[in-house]
């Protein structure tokens, strides 16, 4: 029978160039450093065969996991995601520099500060105390216009890239759930790609990070708040969606028309979140949890029924669609 030998590898990636070491299945073996490589596919398929006799093929007798690939298009629309948080916040920086400047002069609005026609009004009626102060203040109100003309932007183009992407009714079947909208539903898509992929909800909420952290010994064993773990971008967008589920379960117009063209099965998945999760938060926050804690709570379950929608979705055949369990 054929033996085979684990092989470990080292890499120190850089921007230009990947140093790499290797060190046999061994604790009395000496590491060998193999030098760097380039960062092309190239450069990395030489590598793989001067390994070749030294690496394990793991795969082919089942002890290795699949890793998930993500193509072009999905790396692009990945891309336009995270522009669009990164506006996001660029734009909540600019609004909180804006409203502590008036806060220093004393300067408040009567009304509640939602960036309506109203209070932008009352804005532009604003006079400072002195030239200077003027100017500072137009430049922080001129610094939220674009950035709220750059989000715009980023929503407009990500609903029409979305509509010729392979992943579309993945994001469609999303949105029958209650607090994933649209750029939610996207970023999940191009987060953590085909959900299918994963074997069990509990892998998928170990690769968000939504899973609790544990601080164990011995016979001892002590579980803290979330492991934050894997990717923070799908688990923000996850945890912002999850706040919806504080008031009473009920099928808006919005969440209707969203529904419309998907099928029952989905529909049902939606509800029983609806019921589910309303009602824990609710229990949560009424057996002492602080809020946030809850809606952290209702995040993870969330991610729950994103995988069970998912199973009743049906994609394009492509390269690239399945991810490692652990």
């Amino acid at each position: 029978m054929e033996q085979y030998n684990t092989l470990f590898l080292g890499l120190d990636v850089h921007k230009d160039s990947i140093a790499v070491a290797c060190a046999p299945d061994d604790r009395e073996a000496e590491v060998t450093y193999l030098g760097p490589v380039g960062t092309r596919q190239c450069d990395i398929d030489k590598l793989v065969r001067q390994l070749q006799s030294k690496t394990p093929r793991l795969l082919r007798s089942g002890d290795l996991n699949p890793v998930y690939i993500p193509e072009i298009g999905d790396e692009a629309i990945q891309d336009l995601c995270r522009a669009r948080e990164e506006a996001m916040c660029d734009q909540k920086a600019a609004k909180m520099r804006l409203k502590s400047l008036l806060l220093r002069h004393d300067i408040s609005y009567s009304g509640k500060a939602t960036w309506r026609p109203a209070h932008l009004r009352w804005l532009s009626e604003v006079v400072c105390p002195t030239p200077a102060q003027q100017v500072a203040f137009q430049e922080y109100l001129r610094a939220i216009e674009q950035h709220t003309e750059r989000l715009q932007l980023f929503e407009t183009e990500l609903q029409e890239q979305v509509k010729t992407w392979r992943l579309s009714p993945l994001v469609e079947a999303y949105q029958a759930l209650r607090g994933v909208q649209l750029h939610l539903a996207v970023t999940a898509a191009a987060e953590l790609g085909d959900l299918r992929g994963f074997d069990k909800p509990r892998q998928l909420m170990a690769f968000v990070g939504l899973h609790p952290s544990e601080h164990s010994s011995g016979n001892r064993r002590r579980q803290g708040g979330i492991a934050k773990t894997g990717n923070g971008h799908a688990r923000r967008a996850l945890i912002e969606g999850a706040w919806s589920y504080r008031y009473p379960a009920k099928v808006s117009r919005q969440i209707q028309e969203r529904q419309e063209a998907l099928p029952p099965a989905i529909r049902d998945i939606a509800w029983k979140a609806q019921v589910r999760l309303c009602k824990r938060f609710r229990k949560l926050v009424a057996h002492g949890k602080h809020p946030n804690v809850a809606v952290t709570a209702i995040a993870r379950e969330l991610v729950d029924y994103m995988w069970a929608i998912a199973q009743h979705v049906q994609l394009p055949a492509a390269v690239g669609t399945e991810r490692a369990a652990s």
